[in-house]
């Protein structure tokens, strides 16, 4: 799950223009909305467009991402529990 962990934070930066941030700058912990990292709702979308593009994973309730981009360890979960093999 480590691998997955940096993937996606390497994805979250590329995709979401974030920067000067590098991988090891993000907490997994940390809370990716809000407080934490500080993303946006336009931030969602983008999370929700990568999370179909690169792991094949369709989100059928948008409502449903405030938990799922909970932070990257929870992130990283969903992704491993739910794409398609």
């Amino acid at each position: 799950m480590d691998d997955l962990v940096l993937e996606l934070k390497t994805e979250i930066i590329k995709v979401l223009n974030l920067e000067g941030l590098k991988p090891d700058d993000i907490d997994n912990n940390a809370p990716l909305f809000g407080e934490g990292l500080g993303l946006d709702s336009i931030d969602a979308l983008e999370l929700i467009v990568l999370l179909e593009k690169n792991y094949g994973i369709k989100l059928e309730d948008p409502g449903k991402g405030r938990e799922i981009f909970g932070s990257i360890n929870i992130f990283a979960k969903y992704i491993s529990e739910n794409r398609k093999k």
